[in-house]
């Protein structure tokens, strides 16, 4: 088993859950998110998650936090933990965001890594005037893209011809930290998804789901064939953790009927059918996002540590958790459940990029 790391979804929306929640407020801020990120490096979580959009999907005209600026800015401020920017292919010409990446692999002394998002957002690419192409369309234009970028990660001038980009003697210097670049975590869990990760990715980031799903994802992606180091597993989940299971229940019931006054119709009508995740999260019933609470991370802190280790040893590496209110249920996870889970060997340990 390997060791088990705990991440932290920054609060790039303003709040994990529901945004009529009494205790958490939505704050958007560049501060919110690096004092907590902060925080969370302090109190042993060894990575944080930046999403990535530039119009809201939560809600109508609602702050969001800009990803690639605010890592920057971060990873000056941190020393330990890794820092994962999610990105869209098609926001970003594939040579300018590998130098991007690089600067701030650099700044961070090696902590950089992208979460690869191939797009699910309709109303956000119309409104910046951006042709979203059909699903299976955008993973071929996100592989091409991944290929350029990780080739320009090794150092190497590079010439490509290609359907969707057309690059002449390109090379970027200085290159990655001592020759190790950036890893690459991959959302998205349709075929093609599942296929470019196999080939291209060393992270497969699954949205939370019940264990016997996520074990049978976890086992379809590594029957995959695949080169270099084999595929790991990262999964997001809402954690509701109390004393008793009792307890817990009556926090989730709470944190749901809040959520249920939240206003998600825009979500609803701007999600591209054909992706997964919602696919898979349709009417059940959840809190947060990327599958919430369908982890079944919800209980008392001794159940919430067992199924943990039971994710883990499903090939869960990762848990990427989204808590609320969001800086108090960090505090609490650190002091209640992350010291009973016992596939964590080290509250140190830190993911090193792979070199595949």
């Amino acid at each position: 088993m390997t060791t088990t790391r705990f991440g932290v979804w920054a609060p790039v929306y303003g709040a994990w859950g529901s945004y009529q929640h009494p205790d958490d407020p939505p704050d958007a801020s560049y501060r919110r998110s690096r004092d907590l990120i902060v925080r969370a490096e302090a109190l042993g979580f060894d990575s944080a998650l930046l999403a990535q959009h530039i119009v809201s999907p939560s809600l109508t005209d609602g702050a969001i936090l800009e990803t690639w600026t605010a890592a920057a800015g971060i990873a000056e401020a941190t020393r330990r933990i890794e820092l994962i920017a999610a990105v869209k292919p098609l926001l970003f010409h594939p040579g300018v965001l590998a130098k991007m990446a690089l600067g701030i692999h650099d700044i961070s002394g090696g902590r950089f890594a992208i979460n690869l998002v191939s797009a699910w957002f309709r109303p956000e690419m119309a409104h910046l005037g951006i042709e979203m192409p059909p699903h299976d369309s955008r993973y071929a234009y996100s592989a091409e893209w991944l290929d350029i970028v990780t080739r320009l990660w090794s150092g190497d001038t590079i010439d490509h011809a290609g359907e969707r980009f057309s690059i002449e003697r390109l090379r970027l210097a200085p290159g990655p930290r001592e020759g190790r670049r950036p890893a690459i975590y991959l959302g998205g869990e349709s075929e093609p998804a599942r296929q470019l990760a196999a080939a291209s990715a060393d992270v497969f980031f699954i949205n939370g789901r019940p264990l016997p799903e996520t074990g049978a994802l976890v086992n379809d992606l590594r029957r995959r064939p695949r080169k270099g180091k084999p595929l790991r597993f990262g999964l997001a989940a809402f954690v509701i953790a109390r004393e008793t299971a009792s307890e817990a229940r009556a926090e989730y019931e709470r944190l749901q009927a809040l959520a249920d006054l939240d206003d998600r119709s825009a979500v609803v009508r701007g999600v591209d059918p054909e992706v997964a995740m919602f696919k898979v999260s349709a009417d059940r019933k959840k809190v947060g996002t990327n599958g919430g609470t369908l982890a079944g991370l919800v209980g008392s802190y001794d159940e919430v540590a067992a199924r943990i280790d039971a994710f883990a040893e499903a090939g869960i590496e990762l848990f990427m958790l989204q808590f609320q209110p969001l800086e108090a249920e960090l505090e609490r996870f650190a002091a209640e459940v992350a010291p009973r889970v016992k596939s964590r060997a080290s509250a140190s340990t830190r993911f090193n990029s792979q070199d595949s």
